[in-house]
């Protein structure tokens, strides 16, 4: 056990190098301006009405906030006036990505981990947790499960960080990932993307990353309060070092992965500082690579196994005030992609909808290994947190139908060019929205053909000739070329795009 162990932690001591931060930092300072930030939140007057609607109307010519309007913003205390910024969001919403949503599933492939995070399950002291590491062999059969039973096309696989599940076992296993392919026509049964949630890497380790088809590469900040994170994150692991965190975008973005997402772990600090740090990384990263965030994600600190801190935190975030962060920061980053997952219970997933979010998660079960047993109960023992929501996809699609919301499956910008810098310029060109509409139409054709239960069929069906007569009227000169593709999956040929 000694050289293990030994070894152990001569790998964990080797995660940090502080020579890729250092070119970063300006006059040996990093981008989160603490003072400034608190003096932000300092009381100071309520906005008066033509302010704030001077400050939609920037978001809504899809141009991003400074932190002082976010936290003008923050101080509107008209109900009235916090129902017009909502409305604000979902209008500049659907003005980037339309009328969708973009669905997904997590699958969590190893939970063993060297941190020692106080409000996570997957710590390394949490003597509860049963810990595991998948094997290829059965990443494979989770898949089959996910593409080939339930139909997704996305997938995010979450990594601990732990010498198991470093770079070469996360290439190796976005291999098998795409190797899987099930019935049907071409494409029809397989994951055709796959994001990333892991640790923060060096350059050289994320250059590989970058060669691999990945979408997005995820890393939450946890939070950007420096004390709290100082508190929460002992020293001696790799996350206790804020800095090689924070900057871990910069560092993938200049190792060529070009779409990156960002977040905090919501209910660990003051939420307004937590606000005012996403803008500021987003601003940091659109100035310094001309490209800011593809997504932002609002992860809630939720109950976990044996984690009392998840129960005791002095800064939980009420229902009320989660759904002010999500109009805020669709306001204050209006191009950005915004995921709400399954942490959240349904009825606030149901509400986020109108404050103008893009993806949601469905049919998720966050255990390793948890898809191929096909039990929709919840493991604690192998989970990271509890889920508040265990709607299966059909049943996400329904609600969606319900409120009149097309579900996409599409993967295609990535496959094509439309991403990083290039995407971000559609996006405030309002010209993205048009590939967007024309491919969740025929992407949905697709699941519906393919995984639908019978129930679903006509209300979708309904709904995709509403999408097609809008196509005809707002797109006549795609219109042409968009109904010759869609009779095409109609006849089964599948992975058509735009």
């Amino acid at each position: 056990m000694a050289p293990l162990k030994n070894n152990l932690e001569s790998w964990t001591q080797s995660r940090v190098r502080v020579e890729e931060i250092t070119p970063y930092l300006q006059d040996g300072m990093d981008f989160i301006p603490d003072a400034e930030i608190e003096c932000l939140l300092c009381p100071g007057p309520v906005p008066a009405e033509s302010r704030v609607r001077e400050i939609l109307a920037k978001s809504l010519s899809l141009q991003s906030l400074t932190p002082p309007e976010t936290a003008e913003l923050m101080r509107v205390e008209s109900p009235d006036l916090w129902d017009e910024m909502k409305r604000t969001g979902l209008e500049i919403k659907r003005k980037v990505y339309d009328n969708r949503i973009v669905t997904f599933a997590p699958l969590y492939l190893g939970n063993a981990c060297v941190n020692d995070c106080l409000y996570c399950g997957f710590r390394k002291s949490n003597q509860a947790i049963e810990r595991a590491v998948q094997t290829q062999a059965e990443i494979r059969k989770e898949v089959e499960v996910l593409a080939g039973k339930i139909g997704h096309k996305r997938l995010v696989l979450v990594f601990g960080e732990h010498p198991e599940t470093d770079m070469d076992y996360i290439l190796e296993s976005i291999g098998t990932v795409y190797s899987v392919k099930g019935e049907g026509g071409p494409g029809s049964r397989q994951i055709r993307r796959v994001s990333i949630n892991a640790a923060p890497f060096a350059l050289d380790e994320l250059r590989r990353l970058a060669k691999a088809e990945i979408a997005t590469y995820q890393v939450f900040q946890e939070t950007y309060h420096r004390e709290t994170y100082r508190k929460l994150h002992p020293p001696a692991t790799p996350k206790s070092h804020f800095r090689w965190r924070l900057y871990v975008m910069h560092r993938a973005l200049e190792a060529g992965i070009r779409d990156v997402s960002i977040g905090v772990l919501f209910g660990l600090a003051d939420w307004r500082f937590e606000v005012l740090g996403l803008v500021h990384h987003a601003r940091e990263l659109e100035t310094r690579f001309g490209v800011g965030p593809h997504t932002v994600s609002f992860p809630r600190l939720e109950p976990a196994l044996n984690t009392p801190y998840a129960d005791k935190s002095p800064h939980r975030i009420p229902d009320e005030t989660y759904l002010k962060i999500l109009t805020l920061i669709r306001l204050a980053l209006p191009t950005a992609g915004m995921v709400v997952t399954a942490r959240e219970k349904a009825p606030i997933r149901q509400e986020a909808l109108d404050r103008g979010i893009t993806q949601q998660d469905a049919s998720s079960n966050i255990g390793v290994g948890a898809y191929r047993k096909e039990e929709p109960k919840q493991e604690g023992g192998r989970q990271q947190f509890f889920l508040g929501d265990t709607r299966t996809l059909p049943e996400l699609v329904k609600d969606l139908l319900d409120r009149g919301t097309i579900t996409s499956f599409c993967t295609m910008g990535y496959r094509c060019g439309r991403t990083g810098k290039t995407i971000q310029d559609a996006m405030k060109e309002g010209r993205e929205a048009e590939f967007c509409k024309l491919n969740a139409v025929l992407t949905f054709r697709e699941w519906v053909d393919d995984f639908a239960p019978e129930g679903l069929k006509a209300q979708a069906e309904f709904l995709m000739r509403c999408e097609i007569g809008e196509i005809r009227h707002k797109l006549p000169r795609l219109y042409p070329r968009f109904l010759e593709a869609y009779e095409k999956v109609k006849q089964g040929k599948r992975d058509i795009h735009f």
